[in-house]
């Protein structure tokens, strides 16, 4: 049978309790009752049952993390941020891939319904903000890296605008005034603000804005090579291109190495991410780069301080982002 707390206590001649204290590390113990129990503990080979005295006052010390894939390198490094973070004070993270469906986000949610973790990361969610709100009256609730408009929760993100706009100024200051832009259809925030944030930039520099010089699809691969083709057909084609992804801009650049069009001197092509992609293309591609570590850090500092106040943070945290020009812009 397995040795139990009772088992140290009677064997150290203490209370339950003070064996209790002495694993919970409390210095309310004497010296002389700390040892004892410690000695009775080695002696018995006793293995303290922390998942189930979690679980009795509610907590795991777990958080999951819910990401949309595991193939993109973006989620990748924000969750090595977060496990870097939780491993320093105590907490493990678990992750989850949604592949994109509220089905599955609202199923693996269930761990957090049911206690077996103490609060929850989304990134990238395809939960509404009603829902989102929901959730967050009786749960803890993070977003991070996309937030979404009208969500009263914890969110970590770069300022997407502010972003765009230094990027679209990057290639205005390399002198480009003919700058398209490939964009999505999506009401994410993030899609918004960078597209926003071009607009801004072009207008800034007195640069006027033109429909034609203007893609939107989606975030699928395939979509950044559609867009660079419309561009080619018109007679007045751009001399840059701002994508609101590494993965359009990537699409783009081959389209137009196919094309036989010089990336770089022909057109100048600028991502969105800094994904590892993006130094092992030739050419290299120029982008904006997300402190994926510092957000997946600073999301799970803040949601372990939700787990443990009863007053909730509910604020729009933004990190420093990074215009990284390489040889994609003709750097």
């Amino acid at each position: 049978m397995s040795v139990t707390i009772k088992d140290v206590a009677r064997e150290a001649g203490v209370s339950v309790a003070t064996v209790s204290r002495v694993l919970n590390g409390s210095c309310n113990v004497s010296e002389d009752s700390a040892k004892r129990v410690n000695e009775a503990i080695e002696k018995l080979n006793y293995s303290p049952n922390f998942l189930g005295r979690n679980l009795r006052k509610c907590e795991t010390n777990v958080i999951l993390c819910i990401m949309p894939t595991s193939e993109h390198s973006l989620y990748s490094k924000i969750v090595m941020g977060m496990q870097s973070y939780a491993a320093k004070v105590g907490y493990d993270i678990i992750t989850a891939v949604s592949y994109g469906t509220t089905a599955a986000e609202i199923r693996q949610l269930s761990m957090l319904f049911n206690k077996t973790v103490d609060g929850a990361v989304l990134l990238g969610t395809q939960l509404d903000a009603e829902t989102i709100n929901n959730l967050a009256e009786n749960y803890n609730i993070a977003l991070c890296c996309e937030g979404i408009t009208g969500a009263d929760v914890l969110t970590v993100a770069v300022d997407d605008e502010q972003a765009a706009y230094d990027a679209v100024t990057a290639l205005v200051r390399k002198g480009k005034r003919k700058i398209a832009f490939i964009g999505t259809n999506s009401s994410a925030i993030s899609s918004t603000a960078r597209e926003n944030g071009y607009k801004r930039a072009l207008a800034d520099s007195g640069i006027a804005l033109r429909e034609d010089y203007i893609f939107r699809g989606t975030y699928d691969y395939e979509c950044g090579a559609q867009a660079f083709e419309e561009f080619s057909a018109l007679e007045d084609k751009p001399e840059a291109i701002f994508a609101v992804s590494d993965l359009l801009a990537i699409s783009a650049i081959h389209k137009a190495v196919d094309m036989g069009v010089k990336v770089g001197e022909d057109v100048a092509v600028m991502g969105f991410d800094n994904i590892s992609m993006c130094e092992m293309m030739l050419p290299t591609v120029s982008t904006v780069e997300q402190p994926c570590g510092k957000m997946g850090e600073l999301v799970v500092a803040k949601l372990i301080e939700n787990i443990n106040s009863s007053v909730k943070d509910s604020k729009y945290y933004t990190v420093e982002h990074k215009v990284i020009l390489r040889q994609s812009t003709g750097d």
